[in-house]
């Protein structure tokens, strides 16, 4: 019997996903592998790590190899550039990494060609010595190198998002004096209520980081063709770096003129990870995804959601049929030892996609007031509907590492649980770990 030739476009952490079940799982498949970097499954949550030297070496940052992938029976081609793809013939155009091109035939493709950083449009200075972006291994190494060879002083990072909050404290560790600027009136406004950006906005003002919020970008000035200062509506930023992390966009060049995209370009799939051909599948950040918190179809760029969106993919390709279950946007940062988490919608986000809902809010020591250990508070925020009181949203911060907590709100926004069921739920009580009545049943309880 013919195997079902698959070529998977892409082998970062949705693409290594699909491969490694396929290869493992499907013995019936065929894999073929196209990737147009030199590496593969970068961890690109742990760069900010690596930048400020609270790793050593960016070795670690790797969990596969193109030569695992072929060892378990893929055929892997890295630097390699999908040039086009037939989809009436089935086939693909590869510019392979010794120049030549090739066609190649498939049963079932796989797009999984991620996503790519967000520049400010109509920017000037873009192209100027010392500006740059922080993305993928090359981005981080970049960074380093900079920071190692040139007389560095100042550094603008453009954007209050996860990734430049942790850049900002990578490049402060570093002693460097850092501008963080954005749009947005206060950092990580997208993930979290203000009682929550608060917390952040003077943990990073309290270590030196200078906040220039409610400012957008101009232009980047240089000067020989390095760059001097960044521009912005309200002031001009002499720096000395500046890197971009305003965001992320889906990497659908490839084929949105020929598959069915999202409003802002990523490629539409169903609950199988296909595509409006049904031959073709995408998974990870060029792919929508259904979120469970706002009963929709969405664009959340996470590595988390990237690889079941994977696990989906290859096992309908494989033959057996597996139903995605949607995700929550789960998510987590640690700056100075400031822990924050959160799931689903916070109640701004809420308001602005229609839903009406409620909050509840709580803080309390971690463990009973007699301990005397390190007992510090947690700060929780838990939101739900009005109309049929689901929960559909939590934020917790602390110094204290609570962050389990928060897989129990992303499975209670996915199985639809009660703000009114919560708060009798069986938690336990020892006072080494907790409160009889802690903060999670007591923001549940006390909810209007």
């Amino acid at each position: 019997m013919a195997k079902t030739k698959v070529i998977v476009i892409g082998a970062n952490h949705a693409g290594t996903a699909a491969i490694n079940t396929l290869t493992s799982s499907y013995p019936n498949c065929e894999v073929t592998v196209y990737d147009r970097n030199s590496n593969i499954s970068f961890l690109g949550c742990g760069m900010a790590l690596w930048i400020g030297g609270q790793i050593s070496s960016g070795d670690g940052l790797f969990y596969n190899s193109p030569e695992k992938m072929e060892k378990a029976g893929a055929e892997v081609h890295m630097q390699a550039e999908v040039l086009h793809v037939d989809p009436k013939a089935q086939t693909v155009e590869v510019r392979l990494h010794n120049g030549q091109t090739v066609v190649d035939h498939y049963d079932k493709l796989i797009l999984a060609t991620g996503s790519l950083p967000i520049d400010p449009p109509g920017i000037e200075g873009l192209d100027l010595e010392n500006v740059q972006h922080v993305k993928i291994y090359q981005d981080a190494e970049l960074a380093i190198n900079t920071l190692a060879t040139k007389k560095i002083e100042t550094v603008a990072v453009v954007g209050a998002g996860y990734v430049g909050v942790e850049l900002a404290e990578a490049f402060r560790r570093h002693g460097k004096k850092v501008k963080l600027i954005d749009m947005a009136d206060r950092a990580l406004s997208a993930y979290y209520d203000r009682p929550f950006t608060d917390l952040m906005d003077k943990n990073l003002a309290d270590h030196g980081i200078e906040l220039c919020f409610n400012e957008k970008i101009i232009k980047f000035v240089g000067e020989n063709g390095v760059l001097t200062k960044v521009v912005t509506d309200k002031a001009e930023h002499a720096c000395d770096m500046a890197v971009l992390a305003i965001g992320f966009r889906p990497n659908t060049a490839l084929m949105k003129d020929q598959l069915s995209t999202f409003k802002n370009g990523a490629y539409i799939v169903d609950r199988h990870q296909q595509t409006s051909d049904p031959n073709i599948y995408a998974i990870g950040d060029c792919a929508t995804i259904y979120d469970n918190s706002q009963e929709a179809w969405a664009y959340i760029a996470l590595a988390t959601n990237a690889v079941r969106s994977g696990l989906v993919a290859a096992h309908n390709v494989g033959g057996t049929t597996l139903d995605a279950i949607g995700v929550q946007g789960s998510n987590g940062i640690n700056i100075y030892d400031l822990k924050m988490v959160s799931t689903g919608l916070t109640l701004e986000r809420a308001a602005k996609v229609g839903i009406e809902a409620l909050a509840t809010d709580f803080e309390d020591l971690q463990r009973p007031e007699f301990m005397e250990v390190d007992n510090p508070k947690v700060k929780i925020r838990i939101v739900y509907r009005k109309d049929n009181r689901q929960v559909i949203g939590c934020q917790m911060a602390s110094t204290y590492d609570m962050s389990m907590g928060i897989h129990m709100f992303s499975l209670a926004i996915q199985e639809k649980v009660t703000i009114d069921r919560l708060a009798l739920t069986d938690i336990f009580f020892l006072p080494h770990f907790n409160k009889p009545y802690n903060y999670i049943t007591m923001a549940a309880y006390t909810a209007k």
